[in-house]
């Protein structure tokens, strides 16, 4: 049997790791690590920090590139299902090389939180399906609970709700009914430029976590343009960017 572990690594600081965390890495037998290209090989080099510091005498880490999802594909559910397949496979091939017995630890260091809009958890059911697997999370600190402490902010207002959504959603649907408070993840296009900017502030995060962390808030006429610009240059900088941000209506 393989005892397959999702561990939360947090958002790009070390320092994030839990104590049940560590003691995860540490009893694997197998560490995979994806290879997202050049461009992303910090993400890489965080896991292998990450390796070098905590991982046992006797355990194996398997890099491997990681399925590109076909961005061309209109139809964007099908591609992301296709897409969870190939990763599927690709863990599939590195267990199988490196634990033929199909017996052991293996463990998976994931950005954030296991739970918290990312698909490793479906990409473990397409697995289970294959190979004798346990599937196992250690949660760890979300990109939300990051952007919320380097602002010094609460998530909330006293009693009132918050809804967590994507970019893709804030631009096809606006402004969900029932909240004054939006978290908005994996947005690549700046989509609060779709919502009428008067009476709304915008508290914003890049890198949360990392030493290269930008950070901007303020209300969203003013903020947005010097949000779009600094996410511009980040971008081109490093080649990769990955933020998060909470916008909030103000009070009446």
């Amino acid at each position: 049997m393989i005892e397959l572990t999702l561990i939360g690594i947090g958002t790009g600081n070390p320092d994030h790791l839990t104590l049940q965390a560590i003691a995860a890495i540490q009893e694997a037998d197998l560490v995979l690590i994806p290879l997202k290209g050049a461009e992303k090989d910090d993400l890489a080099g965080l896991r292998r920090a990450i390796c070098g510091r905590y991982l046992g005498p006797s355990a194996r880490i398997a890099e491997f590139a990681l399925p590109r999802r076909n961005s061309a594909d209109p139809d964007y559910l099908d591609s992301v299902e296709h897409w969870h397949d190939a990763i599927a496979h690709a863990w599939q091939t590195e267990i199988r090389c490196h634990l033929p017995a199909l017996s052991g630890k293996v463990a998976l260091l994931v950005w954030g939180d296991p739970s918290l809009y990312d698909s490793t958890l479906r990409i473990a059911d397409r697995l289970a399906r294959e190979l004798p697997v346990s599937r196992h999370v250690i949660p760890g600190i979300t990109a939300i609970q990051a952007l919320c402490a380097a602002h010094t902010i609460p998530l909330n207002r006293i009693g009132a709700p918050v809804q967590i959504t994507t970019g893709r959603r804030l631009r096809d649907h606006g402004w969900p009914e029932g909240v004054d408070t939006v978290t908005v993840m994996l947005d690549g296009e700046c989509s609060f430029q779709a919502l009428p900017p008067e009476g709304l502030s915008i508290w914003w995060g890049a890198y949360i976590g990392m030493a290269e962390q930008i950070l901007d808030h303020g209300p969203l006429t003013e903020a947005g343009p010097r949000i779009i610009a600094a996410r511009a240059k980040a971008r081109a900088a490093h080649g990769w960017i990955m933020d998060i941000y909470l916008l909030r209506r103000d009070p009446a």
